[in-house]
């Protein structure tokens, strides 16, 4: 059996259709292992969102979206944290018992409404007609604000107030406290916004 004179022009094409056909699959791999990340519309539909709270510091809030809407996250001073304690009389919720399931989780049931007594996190809407309230922080008299305001949220369409922890104040047009959406602390400055443990 005689041997057949190697090819070598036919060599040079296997190879390179090898590597093109290698760089090929590298190339395809790429998009579809980025798809894994949420996208803008599965985010909308209520992908869990991560936040960021190393830089935020007590007094201030930062918003974050989720499911379009907008959520709050408050780092309550040492002061805004007594505070809440004080204000039970003057609340139409202050326990947080109406619609638990809907607007409270479990672990958000209690005078902070929240994991961490110094850090709220609410979602930023009106319970009456779906207005984004205003952040007041600042006690005291203020314009359509009662003279002992002890700092919290007004919402501009009718007047309705919160509390530091999302609590309506008594007499108002929201009918509840504004929603804690389920949350759960992945490091002490990182949290998950649309799941937690239970979820």
């Amino acid at each position: 059996m005689s041997k057949q004179p190697v090819d070598q022009s036919r060599r040079t094409w296997v190879t390179v259709a090898c590597i093109a056909g290698g760089a090929g699959g590298v190339a395809t791999a790429v998009p579809f292992v980025s798809t894994f990340q949420p996208s803008e519309r599965a985010k909308a539909a209520g992908a869990a969102v991560e936040a960021d709270i190393s830089a935020l510091k007590p007094g201030e809030m930062m918003t974050v979206e989720w499911r379009g809407k907008p959520v709050w996250i408050v780092r309550r001073t040492p002061a805004q944290v007594a505070e809440l304690d004080k204000l039970a009389s003057e609340l139409a919720d202050p326990n947080s018992e109406r619609k638990p399931s809907e607007l409270t989780p479990e672990y958000a049931r209690n005078v902070h409404r929240s994991i961490k007594p110094d850090v709220m996190v609410a979602v930023g809407i009106c319970t009456h007609l779906g207005c984004s309230p205003s952040s007041k922080f600042t006690p005291g008299p203020q314009a359509s604000l009662p003279d002992n305001w002890p700092g919290g949220f007004l919402c501009p369409c009718h007047g309705s107030t919160f509390d530091l922890a999302g609590r309506v104040f008594k007499n108002k047009p929201a009918p509840d406290n504004l929603e804690v959406p389920p949350h759960m602390y992945l490091s002490d400055t990182k949290i998950l916004i649309g799941e937690d443990k239970k979820a």
